[in-house]
């Protein structure tokens, strides 16, 4: 079975040979783009139909589509991210975590916002200051559980 990290390495060869866009590669697959690209970076998985249209797409063989199927060990790196963009987004959560959650327990209880039953989506918003990253983050709330 090809790894989690071969896989990602054989997509993105692919990816850049093709000049593809991860719109393109999401379309093949018919999900979202978010979703897709986390899939093809190892932290999501594709059913059969999905990991089949994105290797077609991109002309990968079956031992890609089968690792795109296989379901994911999620970890990542518990170090301070040093790549300026992800560090931003770190430090987002760090600064506003708790106003974050304060906000979330104040509107809905006591809970979290699932990020299992979620959607993420990535926009470009132009301003004459210069354009704008606007990133929604959808998730249910589950409240917890008193017994």
């Amino acid at each position: 079975m090809m790894s989690k990290t071969d896989m990602t390495r054989a997509i993105l060869e692919a990816r850049d040979a093709k000049g593809a866009t991860w719109e393109g590669i999401a379309e093949a697959a018919g999900l979202a783009p978010v979703y897709v690209t986390s899939a093809c970076l190892g932290m999501n998985h594709l059913n059969k139909e999905a990991a089949d249209g994105l290797c077609s797409y991109l002309g990968l063989d079956a031992s890609v589509s089968k690792a795109l199927q296989a379901f994911p060990h999620k970890s990542w790196d518990k170090a301070v991210p040093t790549d300026p963009l992800i560090y931003r987004l770190y430090e987002i959560v760090g600064v506003y975590g708790g106003t974050i959650k304060e906000l979330i327990n104040e509107k809905f209880g006591d809970g979290i916002m699932s990020a299992i039953d979620f959607s993420m989506h990535i926009d470009r918003v132009q301003d004459p200051k210069g354009d704008r990253v606007k990133v929604t983050l959808n998730g249910k709330f589950l409240p917890y559980s008193s017994w």
